[in-house]
């Protein structure tokens, strides 16, 4: 499977979870899962090792509200921004799903280009949030404190702020290559002092923090005359 950020679909419409799914991943941004039940959900979500970064959830599913659902995920501790979906207008059915735990809603039907707008918004705020843990191969990505942790031991490493930057920004690209220049512009800006030479310095630096072996690199890969982030990559390690 693509290696894009895991988002959790829950609708019992297969139709529309299939459309939403070929959107999720049309540009390696995204990795779609479905589900279309609240059972369904709350097994993929106990059963998954990857962690999703956010679900769209509906209201309105055969076994249960979604509401009740959202609800349990905040109280078991989920962080992930939650999205739901509603075949009403109905202001107060929106107000219960906020007070539930649900970071925003939409009303079906929808533009596809309105929700998933509204999806990268809540991702980068929640990348920018004390809350926000991702899984890079062995470890646990928190931007906020600046450091990965190992999951086998607990190890903890401490990254730079342009470490971190240039991590984020990686991530976000999903599996599509990101040329240097790019990374260049996003994370130094227009810095006329800074050239190819300080971005492939960090890089080498990131390798010999991150990578099993900094010389056959498995999680942060050259790629397309630029870098791809693989996030499933050096698990054994």
């Amino acid at each position: 499977m693509a290696s894009g950020r895991p988002i959790l679909i829950v609708d019992d419409d297969a139709t529309l979870r299939q459309v939403l799914a070929e959107q999720l991943q049309v540009d390696g941004e995204f990795t779609p899962h479905q589900a279309a039940s609240v059972a369904e959900a709350e097994e993929k979500i106990a059963k998954t090792t990857i962690g999703y970064e956010a679900i769209i959830l509906d209201l309105s599913l055969p076994d249960g509200d979604g509401r009740d659902l959202c609800q349990r995920l905040r109280q078991a501790g989920a962080k992930m921004p939650i999205l739901i979906l509603t075949e009403s207008d109905v202001l107060a059915d929106a107000v219960r799903g906020l007070d539930a735990g649900a970071n925003d809603f939409i009303s079906k039907p929808f533009r596809l280009g309105e929700l998933l707008a509204r999806l990268r918004a809540q991702l980068r705020s929640f990348e920018n949030s004390d809350d926000a843990v991702f899984t890079i191969g062995p470890y646990q990505f928190k931007p906020a404190t600046k450091q990965l942790l190992v999951q086998i031991d607990n190890r903890r490493i401490r990254l730079t702020e342009k470490e971190v930057a240039v991590l984020k920004f990686l991530y976000r690209a999903g599996s599509k290559p990101t040329s240097r220049s790019t990374l260049l512009h996003e994370v130094w800006g227009y810095n006329a002092a800074v050239s190819t030479h300080t971005l492939e310095t960090h890089i080498y630096r990131l390798r010999q923090k991150i990578e099993p072996d900094p010389n056959r690199a498995q999680i942060l890969l050259t790629e397309g005359g630029g870098y791809r982030l693989d996030p499933n990559g050096g698990k054994g390690y």
